[in-house]
């Protein structure tokens, strides 16, 4: 059985705690086996101590869909504490937030990949309590699609954004206390930071290996098969390709009016890129996004090997069959994108153009993953250093 971090918290709450104004960055995801929430966790277990809350990108009950749509500050209507909002004007917290309290919990559900923005509503919060002289406590949680498999080309510092700040792959491998310590001890943010593990979990487990019940995060992520597709599937963002917003399978579903799915398959066949899942062509009619209220071919991705599934690997190589077969139809996605008014948002997710121009010249995809390898080994060794499970 796993003990999540705030459970931990609660079971053995550190001395230093008491009498402390306490600030909680969280949204509705944020609970305990039982599904009770952090917030009333707090309020019961230190009373009179909690002080405000903070939300990340979707508001407090994951409500507002896609990028760029802001959340305002509120009162939090059960207890009348401020909520204040990281995802509206600014995206980064004030001082005037800080002084409402003494110490800072983050207790956020992640999903495993860079480009997902609470990742980096963390690392602003941890950049402003070094500021600020806050302390910072992180309750951690799994992540969804384990902690073993590390996945994709790291981000150059010419394609850094909202979503993707630091030096990370696709698929970091790392839970979000382990993800804290690295973005502090490692990328110099330098933050008076606590990381409060969680108990049982293991670095092979996926979502589905730790019972524990999902509490959508995000939207578009209402489960864990999501978060498995998740990232390789989120590249469609950048593109003129539905990754099925408006749909119930955000990001399993893809496709657009222009594809024809036995000629994409017959594509892809010819390459390495797929392995641990199956294509089910379909046809599915999005009711908002892209293409909406038009029929769209495509597919829908069965995982049916977990371990051997490659997410990024797959999304690439479907897309650069797509790229090759319909020049004409397909398209990037132009800016804005989270906040970025001049950069290509394929370039802000895929982290590195030159990763695009490849996929571009139809250049194997094996020898992109090779070319990645030299970066990729100097991160698993970083990561190593931040584990907090073996």
């Amino acid at each position: 059985m796993i003990s999540l971090g705030i459970e931990q918290l609660i079971l053995a709450p550190p001395h230093w705690l008491s009498g402390h104004r306490l600030g909680l960055l969280c949204n509705q995801a944020s609970t305990d086996s039982m599904l009770i929430h952090s917030r009333d966790l707090l309020i019961k277990a230190f009373p009179d101590q909690l002080t405000c809350l903070f939300t990340p990108q979707h508001g407090f009950f994951s409500e507002k869909q896609d990028n760029m749509i802001e959340s305002a500050h509120t009162l939090d209507s059960p207890t009348g504490l401020p909520m204040y909002s990281l995802y509206s004007r600014a995206r980064r917290p004030t001082k005037e937030m800080f002084d409402l309290f003494d110490v800072l919990v983050i207790d956020l559900f992640d999903v495993g990949t860079r480009v997902y923005t609470f990742l980096y509503t963390m690392a602003y919060c941890l950049q402003a309590a070094a500021a600020f002289s806050k302390k910072v406590l992180v309750l951690d949680r799994p992540n969804p699609v384990g902690g073993e498999l590390v996945e994709g080309n790291i981000i150059q510092e010419d394609c850094y954004s909202f979503v993707g700040l630091y030096p990370i792959p696709m698929r970091h491998g790392l839970t979000f206390g382990e993800l804290a310590l690295l973005l502090n001890n490692h990328f110099n943010i330098g933050a008076d930071l606590e990381v409060i593990p969680m108990q049982g979990w293991q670095r092979h487990m996926l979502f589905r290996d730790t019972e524990l019940p999902w509490v959508f995060p995000s939207p578009n992520m209402p489960a864990p098969a999501t978060a498995l597709v998740y990232p390789g599937q989120v590249i469609w963002e950048g593109t003129n390709i539905s990754e099925g917003r408006g749909t119930c399978l955000p990001f399993e579903l893809f496709g657009a009016p222009f594809f024809e799915p036995d000629k994409i398959l017959r594509k892809v066949e010819k390459t390495a890129g797929l392995s641990g899942c199956l294509l089910r062509p379909l046809i599915f009619e999005p009711t908002s996004n892209k293409w909406a209220g038009q029929a769209c071919k495509g597919f829908q991705i069965h995982i049916t090997d977990p371990p051997a599934f490659r997410p990024y690997r797959t999304s690439l190589t479907l897309m650069q069959a797509v790229m090759l077969l319909y020049p004409g139809a397909f398209t990037y996605k132009k800016p804005p994108y989270e906040y970025e008014y001049e950069r290509l948002p394929m370039d802000l997710i895929l982290g590195d153009r030159q990763v695009r121009q490849a996929l571009e010249q139809g250049k194997s995809l094996l020898d992109m993953e090779n070319s990645w390898q030299k970066d990729l080994q100097a991160f698993e060794k970083l990561r190593r250093e931040v584990f907090l499970y073996n």
